[in-house]
């Protein structure tokens, strides 16, 4: 995954998460970041970004890499968020990273799941920092894997 397909995958299916201002700012095995700027767009009537703009970029540190690990697997795996968390810290203003470092974890849950031909559940985390480098919001997503028969 790059920037440029990253793009290509928010303005063809997810628009709203790229006029909200949802972009990749890194990825490796098994960390993601995303980032998103306060903007007019994202704002809510506080001056600071609207909590569901958080909770969009924060699902997409974690799905993104879900979704790469499954394309690895070579198997046919649906993946669905069945809960969400969060807290807030922080009021969210200025760019804001996200950050899930559960791809380890991920990746054994949907080894659980091709192995035991059962729907197994995982709660991820992703972490908002601002440009100080303090925490503004975590969200925990649960997530289910399954093999489709």
């Amino acid at each position: 995954m790059n920037k440029k397909l990253f793009k290509n995958i928010l303005t063809s299916q997810i628009p709203i998460a790229w006029i909200a201002g949802v972009r990749l700012e890194s990825w490796q095995e098994n960390e993601l970041s995303i980032r998103v700027k306060l903007g007019f767009l994202n704002q809510n009537p506080f001056k600071s970004m609207f909590w569901a703009v958080q909770g969009m970029a924060a699902e997409f540190s974690s799905g993104l890499m879900a979704q790469d690990k499954i394309t690895k697997s070579g198997k046919n795996i649906s993946m669905l968020v069945l809960g969400m968390q969060s807290k807030f810290v922080k009021k969210a203003v200025g760019k804001i990273v996200f950050t899930c470092t559960d791809g380890l974890a991920i990746e054994d849950a949907i080894t659980k799941a091709i192995e035991t031909n059962e729907g197994v559940t995982l709660n991820v985390t992703s972490r908002g920092v601002d440009e100080a480098g303090d925490l503004v919001s975590e969200f925990q997503f649960m997530w289910t894997f399954k093999v489709r028969n």
